[in-house]
């Protein structure tokens, strides 16, 4: 787990768990001005938010937040004019998290598919799930990979250890509703042991 760090991951899917379509954007079907809305102000607050590089590239720094972005290109955790691009495959996320957020931080995950899926392994603190119901995108790109082996992304972040802390009608007009996801935290018996 994360430690000093609460990373949480923002995504919006449509019924099939699809971020994107078969061409690999978004298409306007999967775009609300509520979720748009509440996914800015968490990277407003977030003291680092992670990309994929196409995502990166298609979404502007707006709020002028540090970048992670992942990419093969990266020559491991190196600082570039744009932001801090990463190639986990050679430095280790508590290497890069220790120069990126020395002292800690809110992490703001956006995605792509390898970065959500990246950041199962790493341990999400939390998602934030929203769904526009009504909305399927056959030969689109899942929101995590096992879903393309059709195992929901509810199911997926229960087996990674995140439990369904609240559902919000985030856009009831349009049939957009978000799931929040968080860790549960380990009990902690105040029982001695028996000996």
């Amino acid at each position: 787990m994360s430690g000093n760090l609460d990373i949480t991951g923002y995504a919006i899917v449509s019924d099939d768990d699809k971020i994107a379509g078969a061409d690999g954007m978004t298409p306007v079907s999967l775009r609300n001005p509520k979720d748009w809305e509440l996914y800015q102000r968490a990277q407003e607050l977030a003291d680092l938010v992670v990309f994929a590089r196409r995502s990166h590239e298609l979404e502007p720094n707006i709020h002028r937040r540090p970048r992670l972005v992942v990419s093969r290109e990266a020559a491991g955790l190196e600082q570039r004019p744009d932001s801090w691009w990463w190639d986990p495959r050679r430095t280790t996320w508590e290497e890069a998290a220790a120069r990126v957020l020395p002292t800690g931080g809110r992490v703001a995950v956006g995605g792509g598919q390898v970065v959500f899926d990246l950041f199962l392994m790493i341990g999400f603190d939390g998602f934030h799930l929203s769904r526009a119901h009504g909305v399927k995108l056959p030969g689109g790109r899942s929101v995590f990979s096992a879903c393309d082996a059709g195992v929901s992304a509810a199911t997926v972040l229960e087996q990674h250890g995140l439990k369904l802390s609240e559902r919000i009608p985030l856009d009831p007009a349009h049939d957009v509703e978000m799931t929040v996801w968080r860790r549960t935290p380990i009990a902690v018996s105040s029982r001695p042991p028996n000996v």
